[in-house]
């Protein structure tokens, strides 16, 4: 399983992280950008990973219902839209 990603990596583009629907492992990417968008509504201070880990559980759970509404994309890239 090479798509598996131990823990949230930071990238030049954002942090990259796997979920797993339906006993498949997905690679997915919240750019910096939405990682910002997110951080003003909580903590502008926070860097990028912080505010990945301080959002996780609601980023991971659009990433999981994007995929199993059959949207694609290696890796499936989570907007700053899908959290509105």
């Amino acid at each position: 399983m090479d798509n598996v990603i131990a823990a949230p990596l930071l990238t030049k583009a954002g942090i990259l992280f796997s979920v797993t629907v339906e006993f498949k492992q997905y690679q997915c990417l919240v750019p910096a950008t939405t990682l910002c968008d997110l951080s003003h509504s909580k903590d502008p201070k926070l860097d990028l990973l912080d505010t990945y880990r301080a959002f996780q559980s609601k980023i991971e759970g659009v990433a999981r219902r994007l995929i199993g509404a059959g949207l694609e994309g290696k890796p499936l890239v989570i907007g700053s839209g899908y959290f509105q």
